[in-house]
């Protein structure tokens, strides 16, 4: 698209999205965003996604931006950043949750909502004539975006447009967080000076100060590693993914030989083929061979890593034999380096260890030996593996039995590519018993795994497996996604955009007889236990309505757009389906799949029963140990 001295603001916005990369602009059309989609669809090439839901549309857009962020072989502000339009009001307080969720989870979004126009505004403050969508408020959109944005502008004067929307993008880029922009409808077609150059990221500047912190914080963790047995393990989290710090973690895992843990939102943020990699850790929900692994160590170094209930499962602090570097600073013990950034945290952190230990000088007989699967495989990981692996599969899936299965099959489909081992799929698993069982699957390759593990919006991974596909669409990922049933009927309806778009996920209803169990084991965990003699029904707050998922594939499918639907409660219907899945030619892949996984109702992931024997005691003559599941 070329540029005169001047265009329209639509243009300027238009262009500015188009210079991002984004290829895809996820929203719910309305009469004050028409004109600028029709701009948007004429003089650019990114293409309009419109989806059921204001909601699906946050959400496929934060989709979008993760794998974005993940595949960017370029500097942040080119690509890897996600945008969303709605109309005013309604429209906007729709979107709001998932731009929290962004904001939250450190996910670049460009929020853009079409508002009434200037001289309706007038009209409004002078004889109080509300227009569509309005409130008594002028600035209630406003004032509800600034809280979960970095920057929140309200476009109401063109010549000061392309200030306010270089300015917001700018702060997205840099801050890697949410923006808003709210357009007056007028000013879609106003002149204004046209785009000058592109935008990019703003590094904070590096003082001697800052050099100064960072030194110290990276001796203090060397004497950490000192001041306890020379036994240290990494915890990999979520901002290593955010931050595209990926190569620079792994260069540190190499060359230490240190082993490492990931949060659940680190999940693949590199290959868990890479040696060392111990386990997803999550406090008392961790796999016990991954906790025995994590707490037997020295002591913990967490890069990126967020304090979240998801990410401490039941633990509620972090210990003097602790170093954690997150939020722009560093904590190690009761000490705490403000200002100290991750992105130089880290390479310092790995040239100072090589320095005092040596390179490799961490790598224990425990972790040195290997197996061959392809790669070599530290006795680690191959631990690890062994602890998933729970023999045969029972006759009726459980959440336990139906992720060993999902697991197996994945292995099953990783192939050799230029020496590094890929996948045809990129999981994205929703909150609940779907985000601590699908915690376990081996990720073979990095940046294959996408969840909220802070927001937590129950039925995002609907919403996100849009933007997910479409993000990786030239690489053919396809998405595997996993969600509860109550999650499920949050946000089913975008199960029609993947139909209409011709979009291939795969989404594992994990139906429970219509409950909600997450929140039954938090406010009630005894219900699950075998000996409870009135667990007939669980609190009637709990009860879903039960829907026939897979018939949802008639609901929204057709003979131009096809959708198949399935329903397995048994690991041969299951074995049967995945053949299927993983045969292109088989037409049940021409487009996207439903399955509903039947489960028993009092079934739950094993890594939750720490919930039943905290809280539970035991019935006369049981152990305290643990339930008699």
């Amino acid at each position: 698209m070329t540029t005169a001295q001047t265009c329209t603001v639509a243009e300027y916005l238009a262009i500015r999205l188009e210079q991002l990369g984004i290829t895809h602009l996820f929203g719910v059309p309305g009469d004050h965003l028409g004109p600028f989609l029709s701009t948007l669809h004429e003089k650019t090439k990114v293409r309009w996604v419109g989806t059921p839901t204001e909601g699906g549309a946050g959400q496929a857009a934060d989709g979008y931006a993760r794998v974005k962020v993940a595949d960017a072989e370029i500097p942040l502000g080119e690509q890897g950043i996600g945008a969303a339009a709605v109309t005013y009001g309604v429209g906007a307080f729709n979107l709001l949750n998932a731009v929290g969720g962004a904001y939250t989870e450190y996910v670049p979004l460009i929020a853009i909502n079409a508002a009434p126009t200037y001289e309706q505004w007038l009209n409004q403050q002078a004889i109080g004539l509300l227009t569509s969508h309005m409130s008594q408020r002028p600035e209630s959109n406003l004032d509800v975006y600034r809280q979960v944005t970095v920057d929140a502008q309200v476009l109401s004067h063109p010549g000061l447009a392309p200030g306010q929307i270089d300015g917001a993008i700018t702060a997205c880029l840099s801050h890697r967080r949410p923006v808003y922009l709210e357009v007056r409808e007028d000013l879609w077609e106003a002149r204004c000076p046209a785009p000058r150059g592109r935008l990019t990221r703003q590094e904070r500047p590096r003082t001697a100060k800052n050099k100064q912190m960072l030194d110290a914080a990276v001796t203090a963790c060397v004497q950490l590693v000192k001041d306890h047995n020379y036994n240290p393990i990494l915890w990999a989290g979520e901002e290593i993914d955010r931050f595209n710090l990926a190569a620079e973690f792994e260069r540190l895992v190499r060359s230490t030989g240190i082993p490492y843990c990931t949060t659940i939102g680190a999940k693949s943020v590199i290959s868990e083929d890479t040696p060392g990699f111990s386990g997803v850790y999550n406090g008392k929900a961790s796999s016990p061979a991954v906790a025995e692994m994590f707490h037997s160590a020295g002591c913990r170094i967490g890069l990126g890593s967020w304090a979240t209930s998801k990410n401490l499962g039941g633990m509620r602090s972090i210990g003097k034999d602790w170093a954690v570097a997150a939020h722009e600073g560093v904590h190690i013990g009761a000490s705490y380096f403000p200002d100290v950034q991750l992105a130089q945290f880290i390479p310092a952190l790995e040239k100072r260890f090589v320095e005092e230990f040596g390179i490799g000088q961490f790598t224990a007989d425990y972790f040195a030996e290997a197996r061959k699967t392809g790669l070599d495989v530290p006795a680690s990981t191959a631990a690890y593996l062994d602890s998933l692996s729970g023999g045969p599969y029972p006759e009726s899936v459980t959440y336990d039995s139906f992720f060993r299965h999902i697991s197996a099959f994945l292995a099953s489909q990783t192939v050799e590519d230029a020496g590094a081992r890929t996948t045809p799929f990129t999981v994205v698993s929703d909150a609940a018993f779907a985000l601590i069982g699908s915690m376990n699957l081996q990720m073979p390759e990095r940046a294959s795994y996408v969840a909220q593990n802070s927001w937590l919006s129950i039925g995002y991974s609907v919403g996100a497996a849009t933007g997910v596909a479409l993000g990786r669409q030239q690489a053919e990922k396809r998405p595997l996604v996993f969600v509860g049933d109550g999650s499920f009927q949050e946000t089913c309806q975008e199960l029609s955009t993947h139909a209409r778009l011709g979009l291939r996920p795969v989404v594992f209803v994990l139906d429970n007889e219509g409950f909600y169990g997450i929140e039954q084991m938090l406010v009630h965990p005894c219900y699950y236990k075998d000996d409870v003699p009135d667990s007939d029904g669980g609190d009637f707050y709990n009860e879903l309505h039960p829907w026939q998922y897979e018939r949802l594939a008639d609901v929204f499918g057709s003979a131009k757009h096809p959708m198949h639907g399935f329903a397995v409660r048994k690991h041969d219907d299951l074995e049967a389906l995945l053949k299927k899945i993983a045969e292109p030619m088989d037409p049940v892949n021409q487009g996207p799949v439903v399955v509903r996984v039947r489960l028993d109702r009092r079934d739950y992931p094993e890594a939750l029963a720490y919930k039943i024997r905290e809280n539970c005691p035991p019935a006369a003559g049981t152990s305290a140990e643990g339930t008699t599941r």
